[in-house]
């Protein structure tokens, strides 16, 4: 007998607030992460090793331009965005130092001042998509950094509609960061770590 997973059948959907206290309490194995998408519990692995020089490269870029009283981090931590009914935990972000003086797991997603999210082939859809629109209606600038594609797409200008400005360089060339940051990203170290 082959043992198939069996789905739960409930009166009614969990509620976001629950949904989030099962992701916060989740013991995920290490190097695995868990986000709130599209109303249900992801868990994926968090990037590849050759990811690690730009991301760290560019975490420092970012935390030389951030705004007073923010810092740059990649720390598995998890952003809530109640009103989309959505959690992420970014690969990297900047976020108002005093999102963290709170209590619980999880930090209110309105303290961010940006995200960037490295692709890969299991979170791609996620972060060009579900990601996009969520970010897309509150945090200033939201970097993708296109892994497969060797590019790097910068979001900013947030609106009720999504994001009102787009700007895509490849790997090597600067690309513009607008405020809060006002700076032009070198990532000349990203091409060595793309396709």
């Amino acid at each position: 007998m082959t043992e198939q997973a069996t789905p739960i059948e409930t009166a009614t959907p969990p509620t976001f607030d629950a949904l989030l206290r099962t992701v916060e309490e989740m013991d995920t194995p290490d190097g695995f992460k868990a986000e709130l998408i599209r109303g249900k519990i992801i868990v994926s692995p968090w990037s590849k090793l050759r990811y690690s020089r730009p991301m760290r490269d560019l975490r420092a870029q970012l935390q030389a331009q951030a705004p007073k009283g923010h810092f740059a981090d990649t720390s598995p931590f998890l952003f809530s965005f109640p009103g989309a009914h959505r959690a992420f935990g970014p690969d990297l972000y900047v976020v108002d130092e005093s999102a963290f003086d709170a209590d619980g797991r999880h930090a209110d997603g309105e303290a961010l001042s940006l995200v960037a999210e490295f692709t890969s082939v299991s979170t791609k859809d996620a972060d060009w998509e579900e990601k996009l629109d969520v970010y897309g209606r509150l945090v200033p600038v939201y970097l993708v950094v296109d892994m497969q594609e060797s590019e790097i797409t910068c979001f900013s200008d947030p609106s009720p509609h999504g994001y009102r400005s787009r700007t895509t360089v490849s790997f090597g060339e600067p690309l513009r960061v607008p405020e809060p940051f006002g700076f032009e990203l070198d990532t000349s170290t990203f091409a060595s770590a793309g396709s």
